[in-house]
């Protein structure tokens, strides 16, 4: 139940009981400005001991799925973005679908109604546009100039119980001074109130407006601090009115700068993937998605580039977000994604790589089981060369295959080069009689093979490189081999060796 107060009420201070939401709208998936907000929100939640709440604001009844519901829950869970209430978790404040509460909406207005807070206006759009243009006309204000507000209260009532159109305003107090707060990122803002007007709250078929919505969500949730982007900033003056009429009080704000490409421009789709899953889907590790998005706006020291949930969550301060808009780098990610992937256990990585050698069918889950030991052998050489796990299967799948077809222009650079097929007859003599077939052992029979067959080194090992795996660049040779096996290895070389020239 909403308490409703003629008095204006004190804005909320940093409590101890910190309440934050993260209130995507199901329109989309997740966009990358939008996990960023709710990763500040999750460590703002987590560095004070506090509730982080997920609020699915579903009102578009076009645009707003259950599938893109879905998607967002899938890509917050990819993040670890673990939440205290909402869809699936519930929460003494439900329900967390906007849709599902109309009631509370109508409640608030009612409550509005009796302290005088609003008002019916019955203009209809085309008189409202009149009204604008006028208003731009002359030069001056060009929002509703409040023609309904002074019509006598019974007379407004008939209209409305006679079932005419209208919709309720928010009858802002007369003389009401500029609208300040203090933004726990940018500072003091202050916004004239000449340039907000008397905003409708509900519309023609009774549904909440944006505004109205939101801040009785964030009222009735005990929300304290809303963190969001800049793009909701002017929506700020507008929504403290709301509170100030409802006698709640004011959250302390923090809007975040945007997010922009390399070229400058907002983030968008032509500057590539934007949403969280697509980013999953190019093969990026979640804590390193994390990790880039916490320092897209936010330092911990102003040095420190790779640092765990944990630190995030322990450190994480408003004060330390810069007001400047952050520019996203791929290069920057895929170092880090890159950095995280080389700092993983040999363990933990089989079991990153396995669902993606598996996607290429490289794998089957059975043989993701007998072969581990031969997997975590794989590791070394690829944990040094990948930045992302999509690069995985395309190095290695020569591994996985009984043959391996050569590429035509490593056949044309390397196997047809004189003295390449001399040089593998020779590299397969030297490995054929092998007593063990182990990298070490592999290595000192091949390095034997330049000296004895009078051909540089370069030329013999890049001829039993692409004879057995198709291609001139590929992981460490010695450890492929020994992974490839002593009979698909000589097999591959025999099959080379009527396309090389001696």
């Amino acid at each position: 139940m909403i308490t409703l107060s003629t008095e204006t009420p004190e804005r909320n201070p940093v409590s101890e009981n910190v309440r934050v939401r993260f209130a995507p709208s199901p329109t989309g998936n997740l966009h990358i400005g939008g996990a960023r907000t709710a990763i500040y929100n999750w460590a703002f939640a987590r560095r004070h001991g506090g509730t982080f709440v997920l609020r699915i604001e579903d009102t578009d009844p076009e645009r707003s799925t259950e599938e893109n519901t879905q998607a967002i829950l899938r890509a917050m869970e990819w993040l670890g973005l673990d939440f205290d209430e909402g869809p699936g978790v519930g929460g003494k404040y439900g329900p967390y679908f906007q849709t599902e509460r109309a009631e509370s909406y109508a409640e608030a207005l009612e409550g509005l109604k009796a302290a005088g807070g609003t008002y019916p206006c019955f203009c209809t759009p085309a008189e409202l546009d009149a009204k604008r243009e006028a208003g731009r006309a002359k030069g001056g204000f060009a929002g509703y100039d409040r023609t309904c507000r002074s019509l006598d209260a019974d007379a407004a009532a008939a209209r409305v119980a006679a079932g005419e159109p209208h919709v309720w305003r928010l009858k802002v107090p007369d003389g009401r001074g500029d609208i300040a707060f203090s933004d726990a990122v940018r500072g003091e803002v202050t916004f004239p109130v000449d340039a907000v007007d008397d905003l409708v709250l509900v519309r023609t078929d009774g549904t909440a407006t944006y505004n109205f919505a939101v801040t009785i969500d964030d009222a009735t949730m005990a929300i304290t601090h809303v963190v969001r982007g800049d793009d909701h900033l002017s929506n700020t003056p507008k929504q403290i009115l709301i509170y100030e009429a409802l006698g709640v009080p004011v959250p302390t704000f923090a809007h975040l700068s945007m997010i922009l490409g390399a070229d400058g421009k907002r983030l968008s789709k032509r500057h590539g993937a934007t949403s969280v899953e697509a980013y999953r889907d190019l093969g990026y590790l979640p804590e390193a998605v994390m990790n880039y998005l916490a320092l897209l706006g936010w330092s911990l020291d102003g040095e420190t580039t790779v640092i765990s949930r944990e630190t995030l969550a322990e450190n994480f301060s408003l004060d330390r977000v810069s007001k400047n808009p952050a520019i996203f780098d791929d290069e920057k990610l895929d170092w880090m994604n890159g950095a995280y992937i080389r700092e993983m256990s040999a363990d933990e990585l089989v079991d990153r790589m396995n669902p993606w050698l598996a996607s290429a069918g490289l794998l089957t889950a059975d043989e993701a089981i007998a072969r581990r030991e031969w997997l975590l052998k794989l590791v070394p050489l690829v944990s040094e060369r990948i930045k992302r796990l999509d690069e995985l299967a395309p190095m290695v799948a020569f591994l996985f295959s009984e043959t391996v077809e050569i590429d035509d222009s490593a056949r044309a650079k390397v196997l047809q080069k004189e003295g390449a097929g001399v040089a593998l007859d020779a590299c397969r003599d030297a490995l054929a009689g092998l007593a063990s077939f182990d990298t070490e052992t592999i290595e000192a029979a091949l390095r034997e093979v330049p000296e004895r067959v009078g051909i540089k080194p370069k030329v013999v090992f890049q001829a039993i490189r692409v004879a057995v795996t198709g291609t001139t660049v590929s992981p460490p040779l010695f450890e492929s081999l020994e992974l490839l096996g002593r009979e698909r290895t000589l097999l591959r070389i025999a099959a080379a060796r009527p396309l090389s020239t001696d």
